[in-house]
C-alpha cells in the first residue's frame, strides 16, 4: 500500500503516470491487481495506490526491479515528498467488495466543520478490519446540494460491523450539528451473481466496463430473437403491450441467469477473471473478441431480419 502527496497541479499528470505504473506490474509474475484511491479529505492530496501480488516474493521481486526504479525516477517530480509504503502480507482475500453510499444535508454554514468531521470518520474507519477506501464528493452547482462520502470494504459483513458499530454512532452524535439529515446507501457489484467464478469461495467481479460489454454480447441476441419469435405469438393471443413487455423481461433474465451469462463467463475466464486478466494485452483481446461477436450478431440478425 503506497501513499503519495500528489503535487497541487500535476493529477492528470500523476493519473497517466500511475496507468502506466499499474500496466507495468500486470506485467510480472503473481500480479492480481491494483486499487486506487484519491485524496479521501477535500483539503489533501494524498493518493493511495494498492498493489497486489499473489505471494510476497513475487512483490518484492516488483518492488526492487529496475522497471519499478526507472518509474519512480520519471515520477519523481510530482510528489511533495517521498512516498510511503506500507507491505501487508497474508489475511484474507477480497471476494465480495461492497461500497456504502452516504449523502448528507450539510448545513449552510458548517461546511468546514463537516469536513473536519469526516476526517475523525476516516480516521476511525481505518481501524476496522476490510476497510478498502473513502471519498468526499462536493455538492454539484445545478446537479445535486448533497455532500456524499462513499466507503468500501471487502464484504458486507465488514461493511455492517462498521455502519452498525458503537464508534460509528457516537461520532454520528459527535456531527449532528453539521448536517440536517443522511442517507445511506449500499452498493454492489453492477450486475451481481451474473459474474460468479469458481465454487465455494468467489474469486470476485470483474471490473464495471467489462461486465456492461459481456451482458450486451449477451443481451442483445437474447432480445432481437424474443422479439422476432416470442412477441408476435403474445400479440396473437390478445395481449395488451405493457404485458406482453413484462413476459419478454422474465423471459430475457431468465435466460440471462441461467443459460447465457454462464456461457460468457466460461467463454470470456480468460478476460474476465482478476486473476487472469494480468495485463493489457489479455484486455485488448478480450475487448476485440466481444466487438467482434458484437458485429457479427449485428449482420446475422441485419441479413435475417432485412
Amino acid at each position: 500500500m503506497i501513499s503519495q502527496k500528489v503535487r497541487p497541479g500535476c493529477e492528470d499528470e500523476y493519473r497517466r503516470w500511475q496507468d502506466r505504473t499499474n500496466e507495468v506490474a500486470g506485467e510480472f509474475d503473481g500480479f492480481e491487481g491494483t486499487e486506487q484511491y484519491p485524496p479521501a479529505s477535500v483539503e489533501g492530496n494524498e493518493w493511495v495506490v494498492v498493489f497486489r501480488f499473489s505471494h510476497l516474493d513475487q512483490l518484492t521481486a516488483w518492488m526492487g526491479s529496475d522497471t519499478r526504479r526507472e518509474l519512480l525516477e520519471q515520477g519523481r517530480d510530482l510528489f511533495e515528498e517521498a512516498p510511503r509504503q506500507e507491505v501487508l502480507a497474508g489475511g484474507m482475500p477480497v471476494h465480495d467488495a461492497v461500497t456504502a453510499v452516504v449523502s448528507h444535508d450539510v448545513r449552510p454554514d458548517q461546511e468546514r466543520a463537516f469536513v473536519s468531521w469526516q476526517e475523525k470518520i476516516l480516521s476511525a474507519q481505518r481501524k476496522f478490519p476490510g476497510f478498502m477506501g473513502s471519498e468526499l464528493f462536493r455538492p454539484v452547482k445545478g446537479v445535486q446540494d448533497k455532500w456524499v462520502a462513499v466507503f468500501r470494504f471487502d464484504t458486507r459483513q465488514h461493511l455492517d460491523k462498521w455502519l452498525e458499530s458503537t464508534t460509528r454512532r457516537k461520532l454520528l452524535d459527535e456531527g449532528r450539528g453539521a448536517f440536517v439529515s443522511y442517507d445511506v446507501r449500499k452498493v454492489g457489484s453492477a450486475f451481481g451473481s451474473w459474474f460468479r467464478f469458481g465454487q465455494g469461495t468467489e474469486e470476485g467481479a470483474p471490473p464495471n466496463w467489462k461486465q456492461a460489454m459481456s451482458v450486451v454480447l449477451a443481451l442483445y441476441p437474447t432480445v432481437e430473437v424474443l422479439n422476432l419469435v416470442v412477441s408476435p405469438r403474445l400479440a396473437a393471443l390478445g395481449l395488451p403491450g405493457y404485458l406482453a413487455l413484462f413476459i419478454s423481461n422474465v423471459l430475457s433474465v431468465c435466460i440471462l441467469t441461467w443459460l447465457l451469462m454462464p456461457l460468457v463467463n466460461r467463454a470470456l475466464a480468460f478476460w474476465l477473471m482478476p486473476s487472469q486478466a494480468r495485463s493489457l494485452r489479455i484486455d485488448v483481446a478480450g475487448v476485440a473478441v466481444v466487438a467482434i461477436c458484437w458485429l457479427a450478431f449485428i449482420v446475422i440478425f441485419g441479413l435475417t431480419t432485412g
